[in-house]
């Protein structure tokens, strides 16, 4: 059950893009297509992978850019947590609208909740509701990796200044739902470098404080 990874910088705020995929059925998802488009789709078709959903770790328009381009080419659905659905439906409240790009409304296929298991394959994406950044930010674990959306980064978390957001919730969030994994367990963020859980718990100021 190999996780194959491909990390794509989308749009103009260099979102990570994440396109995972099981090695040994071919099939991929792409979680959080912020942008770039063609530069994701041309990575899958080149490799001759399966394209089966677009998981989206919360509703801000940085992750959201390439949706509607990547479903018009490849017709496959696209997944967010109940809380942020509404989100993706209106400009205003997914941040298109102030953004310098066109403004970007679209409707989810499915709604996950917290404990929801995605089957990929043979691999499974372990659903964990991690409100804080938004109402319905989730992480996603496959593996021995949790990719953190902007829920936690590298020595950094989340802003929650934004609707919806809160600092108290993050920081409950990253506590409850992230440090009881395994030191060894290697996060990939929705920006920046990748860390640990491990590394985290020891050295990001946030978190202790």
């Amino acid at each position: 059950m190999v996780l194959i990874i491909e990390r794509i910088l989308a749009g103009i705020y260099a979102t990570n893009c994440y396109v995972i995929t099981c090695e040994d059925t071919k099939k991929t998802a792409i979680i959080d297509p912020g942008g770039d488009g063609d530069d994701i789709v041309s990575y899958i078709d080149k490799n001759g992978f399966d394209p089966v959903f677009i998981i989206l770790t919360h509703g801000h328009g940085d992750h959201i850019g390439a949706v509607n381009e990547i479903k018009q080419k490849k017709g496959i659905p696209v997944f967010i947590h109940k809380d942020d659905g509404e989100m993706l439906g209106n400009a205003d409240k997914n941040l298109t609208s102030f953004m310098s790009g066109p403004k970007i409304e679209f409707m989810p296929d499915t709604l996950l909740k917290d404990g929801d298991a995605i089957e990929l394959g043979n691999l499974k994406l372990h659903i964990i509701h991690t409100p804080g950044h938004t109402r319905g930010s989730i992480c996603i674990k496959v593996n021995d990796v949790v990719f953190t959306g902007d829920t936690l980064f590298a020595n950094s978390i989340g802003r929650t200044d934004l609707e919806g957001g809160s600092f108290e919730l993050i920081i409950d969030s990253i506590k409850r739902k992230l440090l009881v994994l395994d030191d060894e367990i290697k996060v990939l963020p929705g920006h920046g470098p990748a860390t640990t859980i491990g590394m985290e718990r020891m050295m990001n100021p946030f978190i202790n404080r």
